[in-house]
């Protein structure tokens, strides 16, 4: 019955909005392009999945086998049509379905799984859109631009897509082009998520996602300008230029404007193919390895965050003269500038987290705004149980019986989880995001976090912390102190990571074989 409702819901609003309409150009006029259609789609289906989890659970009793299995049958009805509104609403309606299927540590698996296809399926403007958008940003034709446009797009997003191109003095070049409704249908459709979220939140207490939408609010208006896109892919290429293997598209600034961003063309598979990887010789630890380097670095040195990790901005290819892998970084639209104190926090409560450090574990996730939900907050953030935590999360790689713990203490605590989200610094929940992202890389990719990843985090913190210190006297006596404290850590890292080395070459084994051997003859 729930399903008839929908498929009658959205029949009848765009047969209402469709039927005999036309533009002056005589083109069939879009049922998105009006807000009426696109509202009732939206309500329909937040009527219908209401009203499925009211009716559908109401008559089985709580805790048993046939609670669970008729629970995770509406989760996935739910899902799909949360999915398919996504689609058919596009623009924001992606972007947010999209950071939801990145939400391992809040939704159920039903969700995640389901709505992370929107990160490769989402629609594409018809090319006659995209003429459009280039002539009204940039007053000229295609064909007076390039030599050569390819129709078909390298790859369309929630709110763009992505053209290859050859210009007329020959540069190939990646054109990403704005969606051309998307700018104007944004404020209208966050307006009405809030307004939807709220209604459900007086139906079901315990719903609290309006964190969500206030996250949209604030960052959709700079992802919607590719002007400070570009100003941000130039300035992260400038703080990690230490890193070789890095590679961030030159951008073309006599030609962009804020709807349609000219960059240099880079090519390579997509950092979670795991095919690709292979085919091309490509060592996937140390890929995992150098992605965290970048992030550690941008985290707790810089302060200046990527912010959308999802595996179509991180492309992957081997240099075919030096045989290095590079990591090229796209979408540069979503940034997180974090306060010199929320970074420090974050860096010594991560410091903590890696020692077992269970009383600065609490300290700084209190200061992180956690409270007394610090052990949630400490599994939300390193993905690990409680158990791990304490035992240290660099002790013991993760199991399939953690996974599936974590999964289902996710669903037991989620109003412990809303509440915790809607408590912390709006500055977490992007690096929360991030968090998820880089670990569904890892999924992908069949290896997770190992010490070496945690031992380049800790240089980052220490790093980082002693520079904060540093600048914060002005006596050369303490200042020389501070960087022969961080050089001796440094140092101590350092060895200890070739102890690990040692421990796993076959040299290693044969060395500690004859240690064993003369410990016992002795």
């Amino acid at each position: 019955m729930a399903r008839r409702a929908l498929k009658l819901a959205s029949f009848a609003t765009v047969a209402a909005t469709t039927t005999g309409l036309y533009l002056y150009s005589n083109k069939p006029l879009d049922p998105n392009d009006f807000g009426f259609v696109r509202v009732g789609r939206a309500v329909a289906t937040t009527a219908v999945i209401t009203y499925d989890y009211l009716t559908s659970l109401r008559s089985i009793p709580r805790g048993t086998e046939e609670y669970d299995y008729v629970k995770s049958q509406v989760h996935v009805r739910s899902a799909e049509r949360l999915r398919d509104l996504c689609c058919a609403n596009r623009g924001t309606f992606i972007k947010v379905g999209q950071h939801l299927g990145a939400l391992d540590y809040l939704l159920p698996e039903e969700y995640t799984r389901t709505l992370k296809v929107l990160h490769s399926k989402a629609p594409q403007s018809s090319m006659q859109e995209i003429e459009q958008v280039i002539r009204e940003d940039l007053g000229k034709e295609i064909k007076e631009l390039f030599i050569s446009f390819e129709d078909t797009p390298l790859g369309a997003a929630s709110l763009a897509q992505v053209h290859k191109a050859v210009l007329q003095d020959g540069r190939t070049v990646a054109v990403k082009v704005q969606h051309p409704k998307v700018q104007a249908q944004s404020t209208k459709d966050i307006l009405l998520m809030e307004v939807l979220l709220l209604a459900v939140k007086q139906i079901f207490p315990d719903f609290e996602f309006l964190w969500l939408v206030e996250e949209a609010k604030k960052n959709l208006p700079l992802e919607l300008d590719f002007l400070n896109e570009g100003k941000n892919a130039e300035k992260v290429a400038q703080m990690l230029k230490r890193f070789d293997f890095l590679k961030v598209p030159k951008i073309y600034w006599e030609l962009s404007t804020r709807r349609v961003l000219f960059m240099e063309f880079m090519e390579g598979g997509q950092v979670n193919d795991k095919a690709y990887m292979e085919r091309n010789g490509i060592n996937v630890s140390e890929l995992s390895r150098n992605l965290g380097k970048l992030y550690s670095e941008m985290i707790f040195v810089n302060g200046f965050v990527h912010c959308d990790p999802h595996p179509g901005n991180v492309l992957v290819r081997k240099c075919p003269t030096t045989c290095k892998t590079h990591i090229i970084l796209l979408d540069h639209g979503l940034y997180q500038t974090l306060t010199d104190s929320f970074r420090l926090d974050y860096c010594r409560l991560w410091q903590a987290l890696i020692k077992a450090d269970m009383k600065r574990v609490q300290k700084y996730s209190r200061r992180l705004g956690a409270g007394d939900l610090y052990p949630l907050f400490a599994c939300m953030l390193t993905a690990r149980s409680w158990q791990s935590v304490n035992r240290g999360i660099d002790q013991l790689p993760v199991t399939a019986k953690e996974d599936l713990e974590i999964r289902t203490n996710a669903a037991a605590y989620l109003p412990q989880i809303n509440k915790l989200l809607n408590n912390i610094p709006r500055q977490m929940l992007l690096l929360l995001k991030t968090n998820d992202l880089l670990r569904g890389i890892e999924s992908a990719l069949q290896i997770r976090a190992s010490a070496s990843s945690f031992l380049n985090m800790s240089r980052c913190c220490i790093r980082a912390d002693s520079t904060y210190r540093r600048s914060k006297t002005d006596s050369l006596y303490r200042k020389g102190q501070i960087s022969l404290s961080e050089a001796l850590s440094l140092w101590q890292i350092n060895l200890y990571e070739l102890f690990l080395r040692l421990k796993g070459s076959h040299l290693g084994n044969w060395v500690i074989a004859f240690l064993s051997w003369m410990h016992r003859c002795s």
